[in-house]
């Protein structure tokens, strides 16, 4: 073995023993050189990915795979217990295994450079197929991962060479009879600086190209819409302390994606594309091309099918864009009621993201738009910017596509999308759902007048009744709050004359196709949650 000398004596027990300060500091440096060569590869992969995109970084690709080969119900848990954080804990949780894996290797190294530096390879290679796997993934996307790993392995090989064991005699070199501590320094220092500097440059190439997108987006002025939506009425907002507001600020309104990185998109250079199947004419748009054209402004209720019963992933907010009904018309595309040769209409974002929606759903008269803007101003990053798709009525997954590029007509026969390929259902519209925001479970109120308060929704079908009980007795019609239309969700109260003791407080919905939502209690899988939202108090 490089490094080891022939006629080495062996050690006795003794000596041994006393050696060991030595080996354990060995080993420390073993992890510490595994460390390195993962802050390396990182490094010099993130530099690399400033020359490809930014998504092609290791730990991206690597997050996207494991997001993509993620059961649904594993999923269902995570934004369950993380919600929106969910993706920061994956890549805290990517980068504690590296760091495992690196500092394992590095202690390993030192006896066995060849198969070490070949272990940093192999993780290369995991993250160069992430990479190229991904739905938009090419070859070049590959390259953050193999250069980085190259880079690291010689690293590796570099730093576990002054850590082999040398001959006692090699003590008068500048070592103590162990390894090269010198050496070692000096390398693991140089390694440091280089991998931070490649990273640091990296970064900020990276921000640079980032730059222009938020340019764009300052840039942006929404004209004023053709046909704005109308006033909110006046008490559609109940004012009761605990109850959601009736819209959504934009820095609350829930996220829930695969995106592990925000996609930052020029709108400059942004264009959208719609074509495929029954498309007489296929069409291209620019953003610009979209703010001249005739905008709707409307309020609209969104929800996630993650949303658990009584969950916190729904929101409304007013939105202003382009009807996307009369896009396709202009690209001649038919409804199949009306003898279209397509029914799916295939959502692709930059992020390679693909979302699935039923074209006689999306043409029946509803507000189905390409957004814009949100709440006043442009669409945020995090909710899509430039432009997102809206329908109201069905569920995100089905419908709310963001950061969009491509809009392809085809069918459910030839296509399933991302979510349908994960045992979602193909066409999924909104359940009719309700929550109570106030009390909070395990509040405790006085006894006497308490405002039992929360939302209801059954976007494109309209909340016709609430109802709430206690304790499994009758159930007591709730007041609703003034309804602002059938795609936004309607607040509602119930003054409880509360007494002493633990209650349980339960509520349900009934739209306006009189479907009063069920009691059975199901998961999110396949197609979203039901069941009543139940609360528990102690009234002391």
């Amino acid at each position: 073995m490089a490094g080891v000398s022939e006629d080495r004596e062996v050690p006795t027990p003794q000596a041994r023993s006393r050696d060991w300060p030595a080996r354990l500091l060995r080993g420390g440096c073993g992890a510490l050189s595994g460390l390195i060569t993962g802050f390396t590869a990182l490094g010099v992969a993130e530099l690399v990915a400033s020359a490809v995109r930014p998504e092609s970084s290791p730990v991206t690709v690597v997050g996207g795979a494991v997001i993509d080969l993620t059961p649904p119900a594993l999923k269902d848990f995570a934004v369950r217990n993380f919600g929106t954080d969910d993706k920061l804990v994956l890549q805290l949780g990517i980068l504690a295994l590296l760091a495992l894996f690196a500092m394992a290797v590095g202690v390993a190294a030192p006896r066995h450079r060849l198969s070490g530096s070949a272990a940093v390879l192999v993780f290369g290679a995991i993250g160069a197929v992430a990479a190229v796997s991904r739905p938009d993934g090419g070859l070049l996307d590959a390259l953050p991962s193999v250069v980085g790993a190259l880079v690291a392995s010689a690293v590796l090989y570099t730093l576990a060479g002054r850590l082999s064991p040398r001959p006692r005699s090699a003590a008068a070199a500048g070592g103590d009879g162990t390894f090269d501590r010198r050496g070692f320094v000096i390398a693991a220092t140089a390694a440091v600086a280089a991998s931070a500097g490649a990273g640091v440059l990296g970064r900020r190439l990276n921000a640079s190209g980032a730059a222009d997108a938020v340019a764009s987006r300052a840039g942006a002025v929404l004209p004023k819409p053709a046909s704005p939506a109308r006033a909110v009425p006046a008490g559609a907002d109940l004012g009761i302390r605990g109850l959601s507001s009736f819209t959504t600020s934009n820095k609350d309104f829930y996220r829930v994606d695969t995106a592990l990185v925000v996609p930052r998109v020029d709108a400059t250079a942004w264009r959208l594309r719609i074509h495929g199947k029954g498309v007489a004419r296929p069409l291209t748009f620019g953003y610009d091309d979209l703010l001249r054209r005739e905008l709707i402004e409307r309020d609209i209720t969104l929800t996630c099918v993650s949303n658990e019963v009584g969950g916190p992933y729904v929101g409304n907010a007013r939105w202003i864009g382009v009807r996307l009904a009369d896009l396709l018309r202009e690209a001649g595309v038919r409804p199949p009621s009306r003898g279209g040769p397509a029914d799916q209409i295939v959502a692709r974002s930059v992020d390679g993201m693909t979302i699935g929606s039923p074209v006689e759903t999306v043409m029946d008269g509803r507000d189905a738009m390409l957004a814009l803007g949100m709440n006043g101003e442009p669409l945020p990053f995090d909710h899509g910017f430039p432009v997102r798709m809206l329908v109201p009525g069905l569920y995100g997954y089905v419908s709310a596509c963001k950061w969009l590029q491509d809009l392809e007509i085809t069918t459910f026969a030839e296509y399933d999308a991302y979510w349908v390929k994960r045992d979602w259902s193909k066409e999924a519209p909104i359940k009719t759902e309700s929550r109570i925001d106030t009390p909070r479970p395990f509040a405790s109120p006085k006894p006497g007048r308490v405002p039992v308060a929360g939302v209801a929704w059954a976007q494109h079908r309209g909340i016709a009744r609430v109802e709430v009980r206690v304790d499994g007795g009758d159930w007591h019609p709730a007041k609703l709050a003034a309804e602002d239309t059938r795609d936004t969700w309607r607040q509602w109260v119930w003054e409880w004359p509360a007494t002493s003791g633990n209650h349980t407080l339960e509520v349900r919905a009934t739209d306006r196709d009189g479907h009063t939502q069920t009691s059975e209690r199901v998961g999110t899988v396949p197609d979203g949650a039901t069941g009543w939202h139940s609360v528990v108090v102690a009234v002391t």
